[in-house]
């Protein structure tokens, strides 16, 4: 059977990947946005399997981070290796903005921010060249287009990587690979033969984003656009593409010379939705008079390519399969729009381990693994694991606060973390279950959420109604007029009770069973004696407005939405599959 390279290749929300090879293994660290830990980093030998080997933010080296929107935060590190040391290069928008960790080992610890005071604009990335000589590039307004006016592009300056400040000015080097191109940012830079090679994104990371190309011999030059720019994108595929928003590339070499680029992309689920935000995909790469050429032979991402025949594989490789297979369709038995081809789950006791998508957590260690996200840092004393369970205190704060306006050097606050620990939804067909002991008391509510960006959730809770203990589903949407991250943002979120049943005991199991946007939402008093409380829609959480920044979370949480409580809510396991 021939050894396939299956997209994606890191499922769920792990967006703008960046990647480097060191001898026979590959790195790749992703964005995490407002989750904490951040920065999750991965490991491989083949490219195909991948293994979550930390989070290079963290609260012991000095990861502060907020609870907000969920598209504020940490977004598109840059990972690169230079002379024994490992660096990722990142923007924090919970902070002081742009910053560099340094490692020895990938998988930690890694150094406490170094902030870098010197260096304007977002997407600041790393470029060594082959005498040693370290580069920073970031985005900005910087162009002049001939009015006095300044418009977004590419800057690049020497660096200084032992004494963390730039040597010189930062020069302009690249505009936008288009006439008025819209967001031309993540800037990398490759010297390969007798050129430098800068990729960036362009387009915005929705629909219309596209990875963008330029060459100079000289490194200082205006950078010359590659005449077949967009050299990856899907968004003259419309609005049904199953793989769509591709964009915001990396280039990796092999050891036999060839080229891969990972990159990040949405699945759209029924023609509509990108639930599970923006994942990490691969294809090949080749090099044509002097320019790459993605995914030769069709142009596009497509959902599997042969793997490459120089590295080892499986066993000899990683073990893991990532929780999922390809499964080929023959003619008339071909589902519409999925390119001939399905993911596929596997049933408990085959899935093999890797992490992704398949969880179950009995809470009988005090370390979490590394698949666990709280929503900003946790400054608060509000969880604890003892007696083989998780227990989440009811605090003032809730999953649903007032949204904010993002900025750079906003005052630091411990207000805005909240008792939610949650995994990322990883597969479109999704169960996720957890076992809960919880009497609530006046304002308290605690249970299973399903949370996009932007203040759209559902939340199944055990709460108190008229003074009637229920369990009840909750949707929560939000409207606002702009982005967060644009000047006068303002929004306004909405409460819905979707179904709603009197529930006395202490005990309940809790479940949502998603299969696409249906959302089948049963409780029981075990596991094997669920009833369905209503079936919801998943869309309503999704709208095309949300977008894709983020991908959906789904954990348990609990507060004393406004007041400050002293009980907990006890969750003695929980399962996603």
């Amino acid at each position: 059977m021939q050894k396939k390279l299956i997209n994606p290749i890191i499922p769920g929300f792990y967006p703008d990947p960046s990647i480097c090879r060191v001898g026979d293994d590959y790195y790749l660290a992703c964005s995490s946005f407002e989750l904490c830990p951040g920065l999750p980093v991965f490991h491989s030998r083949d490219l195909a399997h991948w293994e979550q080997i930390c989070y290079a933010m963290t609260p012991e080296n000095g990861f502060h981070m907020e609870r907000n929107s969920g598209v504020g935060g940490v977004m598109a590190p840059t990972l690169r290796y230079h002379d024994g040391l490992f660096y990722i290069i990142n923007t924090n928008f919970s902070d002081k903005g742009n910053y560099i960790i340094t490692a020895e080992d990938p998988a930690g610890p890694w150094s406490k921010p170094h902030w870098l005071d010197d260096v304007p604009g977002i997407d600041a990335s790393l470029f060594f060249d082959d005498d040693g000589q370290a580069y920073i590039m970031g985005t900005g307004d910087v162009w002049d287009n001939g009015t006095g006016v300044k418009e977004r592009g590419i800057w690049l300056a020497k660096y200084d990587v032992k004494e963390w400040h730039m040597l010189g000015e930062p020069v302009t080097i690249f505009n936008s690979a288009l006439r008025v191109g819209s967001a031309p940012e993540a800037p990398h830079l490759y010297h390969i033969g007798d050129y430098y090679y800068l990729m960036i994104a362009e387009g915005g990371t929705e629909h219309y984003h596209a990875v963008m190309v330029a060459r100079s011999k000289e490194l200082f030059g205006f950078y010359e656009g590659n005449p077949a720019n967009p050299v990856m994108t899907h968004r003259h595929m419309g609005f049904k593409s199953p793989i769509i928003n591709v964009g915001h590339a990396d280039f990796v070499e092999l050891p036999d010379g060839s080229w891969y680029a990972v990159m990040l992309a949405s699945r759209l689920i029924e023609g509509k939705c990108k639930n599970l935000g923006r994942e990490t995909f691969i294809c090949p790469v080749v090099w044509e008079r002097g320019w790459p050429l993605f995914s030769p032979e069709t142009g596009k991402v497509e959902w599997e390519y042969d793997a490459p025949e120089c590295l080892p594989w499986g066993e000899d490789a990683h073990s893991g399969e990532l929780g999922m297979v390809q499964k080929d369709f023959e003619g008339e038995d071909a589902p519409s729009g999925e390119l001939g081809m399905v993911r596929k789950d596997y049933e408990e006791e085959d899935a093999p381990s890797g992490g992704f998508g398949v969880v179950h957590e009995d809470f009988d260690k005090e370390e979490l693994d590394l698949c666990w996200s709280f929503w900003g840092t946790p400054y608060h004393d509000f969880y604890k694991i003892e007696n083989s369970a998780l227990n989440l205190k009811c605090i003032r704060q809730s999953l649903i606060e007032e949204l904010r306006p993002m900025s750079f050097g906003a005052e630091k606050s411990e207000e805005y973390d909240t008792a939610f620990l949650a995994c990322r939804q990883c597969s479109i067909n999704t169960t996720a279950t957890c076992g809960m002991k919880f009497l609530p008391q006046g304002s308290e509510s605690a249970g299973l959420a399903v949370v996009q960006a932007m203040n759209h959730q559902y939340h199944l809770e055990r709460a108190v109604s008229q003074g009637r203990q229920v369990l009840r589903l909750m949707l929560y949407t939000a409207d606002y007029n702009v982005p967060p991250y644009f000047p006068g943002f303002t929004s306004e979120t909405h409460r819905e009770v979707i179904a709603e049943v009197p529930w006395e005991a202490e005990e309940i199991v809790l479940q949502f069973g998603i299969e696409g946007e249906r959302f089948a939402v049963r409780y029981g008093e075990t596991r094997e004696a669920l009833k369905e409380l209503c079936v919801a829609d998943g869309e309503r959480i999704n709208p095309e407005k949300v977008g894709c920044m983020t991908g959906t979370m789904i954990g348990m949480y609990a507060t004393g939405n406004g007041e400050d409580c002293e009980t907990y809510a006890e969750f003695g396991w929980f399962e996603m599959r």
